[in-house]
């Protein structure tokens, strides 16, 4: 059974940082075939993050410069480093690979 079970969500205050972790189980690990997607309330599921075939890594113009994708092939584990987190960075952060989903983590930011 594919899983993919995000972590490391929560209340921030805006300037801060926080860091999401992905783990992944059940399909073999590939980290140029994951992604971040972000959903804040009211709107659309949006991109915030994805690595491809190439390896790089490609940014929704909103987090280029504040976040980073990164992964830990040993660990079957993928990152989302958030820094300089802003009001409007607040949604459910959702890792994905091809048609899998997370559940997501909540990341909240206090003005």
């Amino acid at each position: 059974q594919v899983q993919l079970v995000e972590s490391g969500g929560g209340l921030v205050q805006a300037g801060g940082s926080l860091r999401l972790s992905c783990a992944v189980s059940g399909i073999s690990f590939r980290f140029n075939a994951m992604g971040w997607y972000r959903q804040a309330p009211g709107k659309r599921r949006e991109l915030v993050a994805t690595i491809g075939s190439s390896g790089i890594v490609n940014y929704a113009d909103s987090v280029k410069g504040r976040f980073t994708m990164s992964g830990d092939n040993a660990k079957n584990t993928v990152y989302l480093q958030m820094n300089s987190l802003k009001p409007e960075d607040t949604a459910v952060y959702y890792c994905n690979r091809a048609v899998w989903w997370g559940k997501g983590t909540l990341v909240t930011v206090s003005s």
